[in-house]
């Protein structure tokens, strides 16, 4: 439905507007829209041509619900009360191809999830041939590796949900929803649509593209990288940084490798754990930085589809229903629900031996029997234990370590019904204040969404790194003190989801091209 719509031949000048709250009814054809345009507009306006832009569920009379489209149309009118639509292409910093000049040594990227994935891709389109490192595997291999490890209990420390290409990202949902207002993210939606992502993602309000798909999405947008003239290098970690006098000279891999470079993009994840410890001892400046701890929360999809819907029948039109909820707490925290998987599956998302971490997984079909979220309460640096900048690494660690021994030792997460929960070892898995905050919370959250606080919701325990607990500083070029050194990311506390860490790391790209192009 993102197609372009011709309705005749321009001849001559025409304007391009954008329109909101084009309302079609379920079974409404999108045929229709040029008439409820016109409607709008005057019957008279002459449409050329028109396509949809953006389209979302209103499910909020659950009698009458409706699809709700923004479109853009072109007509010879120039007298319209309406905003022209806005040009959202993508302008390079320097001519692509071109950058080859700029450079005297290649650019490195520090690993391959989202954001250093669209850093090398914009980099390379620039010809600017990058260098990734990134301590996991390929996606193949890597698959192999956590199916291996959700069915043996033998975890790769290397190679798992964190770790490998793709990122954290690729063994969940896919959702790119976002809530920064950056034009980049245009280009983000834009080229995982050309690598292979569902078209309805240029359009839908909240596009996802799911794991199964995702696997090949990443690995088309890595090719694309080497055909660019980048280079893409598994299982080799960042081990060391060189410099002198606070400038970068280069940087050392795990096994053995010394690659001399200006620029050094560290667009790592939030379970790098023994990274941020390496730059911390470097002198890299960190500070502590909130994030959040909890559970993850499953029901039956149809319960979710009848509270949302009305009907659950109309998930097979509409697709399966989602959520977003949230409380504030009498002790000042936030508890709200983070990454809602429809149709999905809880997964153990560990990389560290001897603990546990839970996360949400849908395929693109969302086709689950069940549904599921993250049920996360505020966590803040004055719970942790120090004033070390990686105290709340060690925060996450300690429950996430109390979860793997609550559940036998094997990878077992803890996992109990919600009239269970009081005194279960997933209550124990949590912090006092953070099941607390839960326990006031459900029933507020079941009076927003019926249902949710059913005594027999699931809750599987525990959920800490749906963000970064520490943010590396960065100036307004993005360089830490060390110049040529980038942080950039999820990990280095600057995102939160697939897309603003893409978003960030095309912005690191842009930065490397400007700092030669106006020498």
């Amino acid at each position: 439905m993102g197609d372009r719509h011709h309705s005749r031949k321009g001849d001559g000048r025409v304007k391009k507007y954008r329109i909101h709250q084009i309302k079609l009814k379920i079974d409404e054809p999108v045929s229709d829209i040029p008439e409820i345009i016109k409607a709008k507009c005057g019957k008279n306006t002459d449409i050329i041509s028109w396509n949809a832009v953006r389209r979302s569920v209103d499910a909020r009379d659950k009698g009458d619900i409706r699809i709700v489209y923004s479109v853009d149309f072109e007509t010879p009118s120039d007298s319209l009360d309406l905003a022209e639509a806005p040009d959202l292409t993508y302008r390079y910093p320097v001519e692509p191809g071109t950058g080859e000049r700029l450079l005297q040594k290649r650019p490195v990227i520090a690993g391959f999830g989202p954001c250093g994935m669209f850093c090398a891709l914009i980099l390379s389109q620039m010809g600017m041939a990058p260098i990734v490192i990134e301590r996991g595997r390929p996606v193949d291999e890597r698959t192999a590796d956590i199916a291996k490890f959700w069915q043996s209990g033998e975890l790769d420390p290397e190679s798992n949900v964190q770790f490998g290409e793709g990122g954290a990202g690729t063994f969940s949902d896919g959702k790119l929803t976002t809530g920064i207002k950056d034009p980049r993210v245009r280009k983000v939606i834009e080229e995982f649509a050309a690598a292979g992502a569902p078209v309805d993602i240029l359009i839908d309000a909240k596009p996802h593209i799911g794991t199964d798909i995702l696997k090949n999405v990443v690995r088309t947008i890595r090719m694309k990288i080497i055909e660019n003239g980048g280079e893409v290098r598994f299982s080799e970690r960042l081990e060391n940084i060189e410099s002198a006098g606070n400038v970068l000279k280069g940087i050392t891999l795990s096994g053995g490798e010394t690659i001399e470079t200006d620029d050094l993009v560290l667009a790592l994840g939030h379970s790098a754990r023994d990274t941020f410890s390496m730059l911390s001892g470097k002198g890299l400046e960190m500070m502590q930085k909130p994030f959040s701890i909890g559970v993850r929360i499953e029901h039956e999809q149809e319960l979710i589809n009848r509270a949302q819907y009305g009907d659950p029948k109309l998930a097979a039109k509409l697709g399966p229903a989602d959520y977003k909820l949230n409380y504030h707490a009498r002790s000042g925290r936030g508890v709200y629900t983070f990454c809602m998987c429809p149709g999905g599956n809880v997964i153990i998302a560990s990389s560290e031996e001897g603990g546990v971490v839970t996360n949400g997984m849908s395929g693109s079909l969302r086709d689950g029997k069940y549904a599921n979220s993250g049920l996360l309460v505020d966590v803040r640096p004055d719970d942790f234990a120090s004033s070390d900048p990686l105290a709340g690494v060690e925060f996450q660690r300690k429950y996430e370590r109390l979860a793997f021994r609550l559940g036998g030792g094997d990878y077992t997460p803890p996992e109990i019904i919600w009239k269970e929960f009081h005194g279960s070892p997933v209550e124990q898995s949590l912090p006092g204040f953070a099941a607390d905050s839960l326990t006031e919370a459900m029933p507020f959250l079941g009076r927003k969404l019926r249902g949710f606080d059913s005594p027999y919701s699931r809750l599987i325990g525990v959920e800490t790194r749906s963000s970064s607990p520490v943010r590396l500083l960065r100036d307004e070029n993005m360089m830490t003190k060390i110049k040529g050194v980038y942080a950039c990311g999820e990990g280095a506390g600057y995102a939160g989801g697939i897309v603003s860490a893409a978003a960030d790391g095309i912005k690191a790209a842009e930065k490397i091209a400007l700092r030669y192009s106006e020498i």
